[in-house]
């Protein structure tokens, strides 16, 4: 079985459709009727100033989003660091077949029970298998988002980072990355069995209204509004603590001190991240303001 990195599912729709990139695979939808106005932030020294702009990794296809300030800070900026460079990106999907295999199967009903496998199994019904048996927990958890990326009609070649990546790569500009696809796979990977099977068991409790969910955070997004998007993701974080600190808080403290160390070096840089990084007390301009930085909302 070939298997495609995707927006994982019930609590991956809002948290990794938000925070990573490399979980993404979906098809068209319609141009919205208005421009969409990302949250942008600017820190700033005296020489140096870089833009923190919140992405969505896949978009309706036609999504209008790179005008007004961003359009701005596009021009302005003499590179791009987003959270996997495009050559990074690329491997992904071969890096998460390496990864999510088990080394024995395990029966998807050893896994979940009551509504979460009769859940589970309507996705198979309805989609296809999934295949669940020969993958870890968390793996299972993005394929059951998969079915949701493609029902919510998302692209990631609509998506903020393939834009910007062109933008950029038209330009001559260079183009870096703050992890790598082994990293971010890793975050996953890494966290212990009960909560991997916390996440599976949301993910499939909640397929029935991944459509519904992944469409609201998406239009939080375009109106830069930070308040729904934290209120929204830290209704599925908060429970599972385990996987907000390693997901999110732990990477956004490493994501600051970079922001901090490159304010040492002149220039103007565009940080192009999950929009999930940076909202709240632990979101990355926060961070930055309580290290004395000077961080003001552009848009």
């Amino acid at each position: 079985m070939r298997i495609k990195p995707t927006l994982a599912g019930h609590w991956g729709r809002r948290f990794a459709a938000a925070l990573l990139p490399l979980l993404l695979c979906g098809c068209g939808a319609d141009k919205p009727d208005s421009p969409a106005r990302p949250a942008m932030w600017l820190v700033q020294d005296d020489d140096t100033r870089i833009y923190l702009l919140g992405t969505m990794h896949a978009l309706p296809r036609g999504t209008d989003w790179d005008d007004g300030a961003v359009a701005k800070a596009i021009a302005a900026s003499d590179a791009l660091m987003m959270e996997l460079s495009p050559r990074e990106l690329a491997a992904a999907g071969a890096m998460f077949q390496t990864l999510a295999s088990r080394p024995a199967p395990l029966p998807i009903e050893a896994r979940l029970s009551g509504a979460a496998l009769a859940r589970y199994r309507a996705l198979e019904a309805s989609g296809g298998a999934l295949g669940g048996d020969t993958l870890d927990d968390w793996a299972v958890m993005i394929l059951i988002g998969q079915r949701a990326a493609r029902a919510a009609a998302l692209s990631p070649a609509a998506g903020v980072e393939k834009q910007l990546t062109d933008i950029f790569e038209a330009a001559d500009k260079p183009i870096g990355g703050l992890e790598s696809a082994r990293s971010q796979l890793m975050l996953f990977e890494n966290l212990d069995a009960p909560t991997q099977r916390a996440l599976l068991t949301r993910a499939a409790a909640g397929a029935d209204d991944a459509v519904a969910r992944v469409t609201a955070l998406t239009a939080a997004w375009r109106r830069g509004d930070v308040a729904a998007l934290e209120r929204m993701i830290n209704e599925d974080v908060d429970a599972v603590p385990a996987a907000r600190q390693a997901i999110i808080t732990d990477r956004n403290h490493r994501w600051a001190a970079w922001a901090q160390n490159r304010l040492k070096q002149p220039g103007t840089v565009l940080m192009a991240v999950g929009a999930g990084h940076l909202i709240g007390a632990d979101g990355v301009p926060a961070i930055l303001e309580t290290k004395g930085m000077r961080v003001t909302r552009v848009q």
